[in-house]
């Protein structure tokens, strides 16, 4: 999961929004709602043909492979958060195609400690609705990542790009390739 994005130091702040202590202190002690999003390409009869994949740099200095990710702030609609987090990290034209009706494609729970379920965040409980968003705009790494590549689906399951995902990322993925029909 990423939550790297902070919001500007000035006042006011957003109803909602938690400062750094906060939501620290909120992580210790509830999970906090996520979304995960599975940027895509779909080709005319709306079969996947590419897959988004950030490169991201973690706080340990660990070149990784990563989803679209990020909270749900209070008073926000989970669509208007897919949105947010996807523009964020994918920049304002990449045009994500949410449906009227959003159904996550799984549920994933992070656990602080590992092996409880095959993803993991050591700062948090967390629980992530998990989607796969078509986009059909300009897509440019944003934020703090370094890099989107499209890959076809047969590549993003492969054991290359498995290992350059962390958290269980890479088992989402699986999970997203599998819900689309594109399971190897």
């Amino acid at each position: 999961m990423t939550e790297t994005f902070e919001f500007p130091p000035d006042d006011p702040r957003p109803s909602g929004w938690l400062d750094a202590d906060a939501i620290a202190r909120v992580r210790a002690a509830v999970p906090v709602l996520y979304v995960d999003a599975v940027p895509v390409r779909v080709d005319d009869s709306g079969d996947v043909v590419a897959v988004g994949l950030l490169l991201r740099v973690t706080p340990e200095g660990v070149m990784t492979r990563a989803l679209v990710s990020g909270r749900v702030m209070y008073h926000e609609r989970v669509r208007d958060a897919l949105v947010r987090h996807i523009e964020k990290d994918l920049g304002p034209v990449a045009l994500p195609i949410i449906p009227a009706a959003p159904q996550p494609f799984t549920v994933a729970e992070y656990f602080p400690t590992p092996g409880v379920t095959p993803y993991f965040d050591a700062r948090q409980h967390a629980v992530s609705l998990a989607y796969v968003v078509p986009v059909t705009g300009d897509c440019s790494p944003q934020h703090d990542a370094i890099d989107l590549a499209w890959v076809t689906p047969e590549e993003a399951v492969s054991e290359a790009v498995q290992v350059e995902m962390h958290g269980g990322s890479g088992f989402l993925l699986r999970q997203a390739m599998a819900h689309v029909g594109r399971a190897v």
